[in-house]
């Protein structure tokens, strides 16, 4: 997008060629993140760092940091309609580790992008709902972002150095965070939802003919790419 606006500007100050190299530009990249092929490359590299692991594989933890967020509506695969029967989300694989009594407490992370209520109050009044007790869950209201996600939690949890934990979010944004809790020297165990970005079992996917949900979810994964550079480049990760 940004390239095409360059190319409008372009045009505008009669810079033809230079309008019609970006124009161009732009639409390769277009066309390259509309494939699945690139969308299963380049977002299966992310995923499959840590691999996606049942309650039974994991040994105790003192708490489930639970990190707010959402990828792609929830939907079990990006190339699959959503299904609010198969959607799967971090919260459900938190009240999963939980009820396996892989810990005791879990602690939600997230702030207020717009009003007054932040993600980790409306994440713990879904586990609520899920049967976890009140005095179970703890909230840190206050993290706008991944790096702030862990150092409140890092703060949170600053009396107990040795604390192992439990972290769970998307696992495309799984790289980022462990880094990044990593950094603040926390002791985290990637107990990431399941990858989405796979091959859909159950219908034929060219994954040479472009696609809809490859274009829509390559935002995702350009910031995930992005974000880690930013954060190393901050000293974050």
């Amino acid at each position: 997008m940004i390239v095409l606006v360059c190319a409008v500007v372009a045009a505008l100050f009669q810079q033809k060629r230079t309008a019609i190299s970006l124009t161009m530009a732009g639409l390769i990249w277009v066309l390259i993140w509309s494939l699945p092929v690139t969308t299963l490359y380049f977002g299966g590299r992310l995923e499959s760092r840590y691999p996606y692991g049942v309650p039974e594989s994991f040994k105790g933890a003192d708490y489930i940091v639970v990190l707010g967020g959402n990828t792609q509506a929830n939907r079990s695969n990006w190339f699959e309609p959503y299904n609010r029967a198969t959607a799967t989300d971090r919260i459900d694989r938190a009240a999963v580790l939980y009820f396996a009594g892989k810990a005791t407490k879990i602690l939600v992370s997230g702030g207020a992008y717009e009003g007054r209520v932040s993600e980790a109050q409306g994440m713990a009044k879904v586990l609520r709902q899920k049967g976890v007790p009140e005095q179970d869950i703890i909230l840190e209201k206050e993290s706008r972002n991944t790096y702030e996600n862990a150092l409140f939690t890092e703060r949170m949890l600053k009396n107990q150095p040795d604390s192992r934990l439990l972290l769970v979010t998307s696992a495309l944004h799984m790289p980022r965070a462990q880094a990044t809790f990593k950094k603040l020297d926390m002791q985290t165990i990637p107990a990431g939802v399941a990858p989405q970005i796979v091959t859909p079992e159950d219908y034929s996917l060219n994954i040479w003919l472009p696609h809809t949900r490859s274009l829509e979810a390559s935002r995702t994964i350009l910031k995930e790419y992005f974000g880690l550079l930013g954060y190393w480049l901050r000293g974050w990760i």
